[in-house]
């Protein structure tokens, strides 16, 4: 039916909202006829929240907002090649300043459901994939091989550079007033190599955290083992985590909790995420994280969480002060 937006009556009488969020540009392709087409390329896998990937239906008619990812991770090719640095937004409110690197699309409240994020990747591209430019430019590459006396440095040298220095303890302490009102501005540290280096090797864990090794932690099992997670909970001290009323996952190294993005630890997230959802009213689940193909995801997952973090908090604590 045709009819009115926004106030009442028309298309708001018409819609229903019990399973569809009806925003008003939704609204008016509705009205207008623009119809989403199904694509399987569509279909993307997303970082929901820190470690915790979702799929996604990439359409502009049922986005609301997708802000800049076509020109960022137009084709799934694009996602083979390209990374991001995604920081806390100007004005965020949760306690700690946030950053992430990802090889595909992210969501705006990545890593604090209060606060957005803004992504700066390494390429850009036209919507169809091509045309494909270097998001660090040539003078300022020129920078840093000047500043440096080096040569030999590249732009992913600096892409990871930055992304080291974004780590750093004493940066975000000096800076922690900046950063809640612009963007992050990049000094030059004394050892670059040395940032460049970290940088890299933390976005290998952060980006690869699906195959690395697993944390060699200690299973408590009860009788007919198995692995599905209804909710997940930590022990008191933080030491183990309980999965199921057959497996406890123990000796959880402290450190695992010093790794934080945004108002929580890596591990929260993933505890916090992967956790079955249910309709208070009718009892239905809504979302269940558990795989049929893969039972075991969700317990390796915590593992190799628990490694990511512990090796990030080494990473980081090996930085030179300056």
């Amino acid at each position: 039916g045709g009819g009115g937006g926004g106030g009442g009556g028309g298309i708001d009488e018409f819609v229903n909202y019990d399973k569809i969020k009806w925003s008003e540009s939704l609204k008016r392709d509705l009205q207008r006829g623009h119809y989403a087409e199904f694509d399987g390329a569509k279909i993307r896998t997303t970082l929901y929240r820190p470690f915790c990937k979702q799929n996604l239906f990439f359409d502009r008619a049922l986005i609301e907002r997708v802000y800049l990812f076509p020109s960022f991770f137009p084709t799934p090719e694009a996602e083979r090649e390209n990374r991001a640095i995604i920081v806390s937004d100007i004005g965020f409110r949760v306690a700690t300043f946030g950053v992430l690197m990802a090889d595909g699309i992210a969501d705006l409240h990545l890593c604090a459901t209060s606060d957005g994020h803004q992504c700066f990747p390494f390429y850009t591209y036209d919507e169809d994939g091509g045309n494909r430019r270097e998001n660090v430019t040539d003078w300022v590459l020129g920078r840093f091989r000047e500043r440096y006396g080096d040569g030999g440095i590249t732009k992913w040298d600096v892409f990871y550079y930055v992304y080291g220095v974004l780590h750093h303890p004493g940066y975000r302490e000096r800076f922690v007033e900046n950063l809640r009102r612009e963007l992050p501005r990049i000094p030059f540290m004394k050892d670059f190599r040395a940032f460049a280096e970290a940088g890299r090797r933390l976005a290998e864990l952060h980006v690869g955290y699906e195959s690395v090794e697993p944390w060699e932690l200690t299973w408590r099992t009860g009788d007919k083992l198995h692995y599905r997670v209804e909710k997940m909970r930590p022990s008191k001290d933080k030491t183990s985590l309980y999965v199921n009323e057959t497996l406890t996952l123990a000796d959880i190294p402290p450190e695992t909790f010093e790794y934080r993005l945004g108002n929580r630890s890596a591990l929260d997230w993933v505890i916090d995420q992967y956790q079955v959802k249910t309709d208070k009213q009718t009892g239905a689940i809504l979302s269940d994280p558990n795989r049929r193909d893969d039972p075991e995801y969700i317990v390796h997952l915590i593992a190799r969480v628990v490694r990511v973090s512990v090796e990030t908090v080494q990473i980081v604590r090996a930085l030179p002060a300056e």
